[in-house]
C-alpha cells in the first residue's frame, strides 16, 4: 500500500509541510531581525538528516546507510518535531490536523513500517 502513487504524493507534501512548519516555528523562536535564521537552518538541517540517513534501497542508494528501526524513529522525530513546532508556534490547529494526517500516512502506509522494522 505505501507504494500507491496517492501515498507516496501525500507523503511527500507532507514531508514538505513538515519542513515548512519547521521553519514556521524558527521564525517564531526570535523576536529580532535575526529571526530568518533559525527559519532557514531548522529546516535545512531536517532536510540533510533525512536525506542522509537512509535504509539501503528505500528507494535507491543510501548516502549513510541505517538499520531500519532507526529510520523510522528519524521519521517520526521528523513529523512529531514539525507538529509540536506548529503548536509552540502558537497554530494549534494546523499542528492537530498535520498530527493526525502524519498518524494516517503511517497507518495507511504499515506495509513499509513493518518492513522498515524487520530490516
Amino acid at each position: 500500500m505505501s507504494n500507491q502513487p496517492i501515498v507516496l504524493a501525500i507523503r511527500f507534501l507532507l514531508e514538505l509541510a513538515g519542513l515548512f512548519s519547521m521553519g514556521v516555528y524558527g521564525w517564531h523562536t526570535r523576536e529580532d531581525t535575526l529571526r530568518f535564521i533559525p527559519a532557514i537552518l531548522l529546516p535545512l538541517f531536517a532536510a540533510a538528516i533525512w536525506g542522509v540517513f537512509r535504509v539501503p534501497n528505500d528507494p535507491g542508494p543510501a548516502p549513510v546507510a541505517v538499520p531500519g528501526w532507526l529510520r523510522l524513529v528519524i521519521e517520526l522525530l521528523f513529523f512529531s518535531s514539525a507538529t509540536v513546532g506548529l503548536y509552540f508556534a502558537g497554530f494549534a490547529s494546523w499542528s492537530a490536523l498535520f498530527g493526525i494526517l502524519f498518524f494516517l500516512l503511517y497507518a495507511v502506509s504499515y506495509d513499509r513500517v513493518l518492513w522498515l522494522i524487520k530490516q
